[in-house]
């Protein structure tokens, strides 16, 4: 069953380890397809924190939209697929990266993972879109 707008923006705002998909730029690879975390308020753009020089910021720019899925299975399996044009991709600071943390991780392992993050994995950017096109569904207890 379908879920209703309310619904599927409410789960979306569940912090679910996303699928974040976007177009690999040749004809000979299919999307690049990996796990990420994100955030989203109901009513507002989605967005993700990643590395200034990783390839998911390179394709997303490239294809300039990008798509993710979230699902669950249980109490019932249930899933939310949203796509949307980038609206805007800016650098992203300490306080993006403690509230996406924060967002997934226990607080006592928040600063710990800023710490780390900010090491060994260089500059962020923020990548944002517009929810555009909606795929959601609960298919009950399977």
């Amino acid at each position: 069953m379908a879920l209703t707008p309310e619904e599927r923006e409410s789960f979306l705002a569940e912090p679910h380890i996303a699928a974040f998909s976007v177009a690999s730029g040749t004809p000979e690879r299919a999307p690049l397809t990996v796990p990420i975390w994100y955030q989203y308020t109901p009513g507002g753009e989605l967005w993700v924190l990643t590395g200034k020089d990783s390839r998911k910021h390179r394709l997303a720019v490239e294809a300039g939209r990008f798509a993710m899925m979230v699902e669950r299975l249980e109490p019932t399996v249930r899933y939310v697929s949203v796509e949307g044009p980038i609206t805007a991709i800016t650098d992203g600071g300490e306080a993006e990266l403690r509230e996406m943390a924060a967002r997934y991780l226990p607080a006592d392992k928040v600063e710990g993972y800023v710490r780390y993050a900010y090491a060994e994995q260089g500059a962020h950017v923020v990548i944002r879109i517009r929810p555009e096109r909606w795929v959601s569904s609960d298919l009950g207890t399977v």
